[in-house]
């Protein structure tokens, strides 16, 4: 009996010795895949041939923390290529009107006439202007893709907001011989927005659309059970220019001979904020005329005229 008991138990440390020498392969085996693919940019995943004891669980773990890792490396990177775009179009965009200041600057001291001093002292301010419109278009964008930015929410007459931006561009286009085409509805109708936000997307729709089109300027406002539509158009003389689908990339000029003191981020901050508003806005070309066209849900119309 006591022979029978001893060959069990043999029996038995054999077996388990056999198990856990297939549990330390298996460790072993992950081990080498685990180092593989902290070497290498791979997507291969993690494989076991034990199914039991834990092991299936531990290398769907083990999958997982890969799977995030690789993602939040590509988000670094992707960090790290936005920030090296920023520096570089930030160097260029600020280059320009710092060395046409410096020259007027000069001019400045070394002229006599008060009439040529009175004018350089203006160009010079436009100068100091142009750079604080750059830096403000890429601190606003930077906020704006921050994931912890928050933009506050309200109703907010757009009808309104647009009749503002259009009036003060009266002055712009005045200067450059444009009578714009308006088409606004009256009746009041609100969106779910933020009141700047509105204002600074039309702003910078607007000014893409001055600084483009130089003959022809649209202006229009509808309303429906789907939801209220803008569209800001303007006529463009080289549309072959124009690569439609790059235009709210940031950075993105069509001609950057024409708009030294421009960041190109005009669009692309208007196209953030319209998101944050549960808006969608996309650009159009037909022939010569270029649109952008904005679109909102409607939280509520109001009777009397603005």
């Amino acid at each position: 009996m006591c022979y029978i008991i001893i060959g069990i138990l043999s029996v038995a440390l054999l077996l388990l010795f056999f198990i856990l020498w297939i549990f330390v392969r298996q460790i072993q085996d992950i081990c080498r895949q685990l180092s593989f693919l902290m070497e290498k940019d791979s997507n291969i995943r993690i494989t076991s041939q034990l199914d039991y004891g834990g092991m299936g669980k531990l290398v769907d773990i083990l999958n997982k923390i890969m799977k995030e890792r690789k993602e939040n490396k590509k988000k670094y990177m992707d960090k790290e290529t936005y920030l090296s775009d920023v520096y570089t179009n930030l160097s260029h965009d600020i280059r320009t009107p710092l060395t046409s200041l410096d020259g007027y600057m000069q001019l400045l001291e070394e002229c006599e006439s008060k009439e040529e001093q009175k004018r350089y002292l203006w160009i010079a301010r436009e100068r100091i202007h142009s750079l604080k419109e750059i830096l403000e278009e890429l601190f606003t964008f930077s906020k704006l893709k921050n994931e912890t930015y928050h933009l506050e929410l309200t109703d907010c007459c757009i009808n309104r907001i647009l009749r503002q931006t259009v009036f003060s561009y009266y002055e712009d286009w005045t200067k450059l011989g444009i009578q714009p085409e308006l088409d606004i509805e009256e009746t009041p109708v609100y969106i779910e927005g933020n009141e700047q936000a509105i204002l600074r997307v039309f702003q910078n729709v607007m000014k893409n659309a001055i600084d483009h089109g130089k003959q022809k300027i649209g202006v229009f406002l509808s309303s429906s059970q789907e939801g209220v539509c803008v569209r800001i158009c303007n006529e463009i003389l080289n549309p072959e220019e124009i690569e439609i689908e790059q235009v709210f990339e940031r950075f993105y000029k069509a001609d950057a001979s024409r708009n030294k003191n421009s960041t190109g981020l005009g669009l692309s901050i208007a196209k953030e904020f319209v998101i944050r508003m549960n808006g969608t806005i996309k650009a159009q070309m037909v022939e010569r005329e270029f649109s952008i066209i904005m679109k909102f849900p409607i939280v509520k119309r109001k009777s009397e005229q603005i």
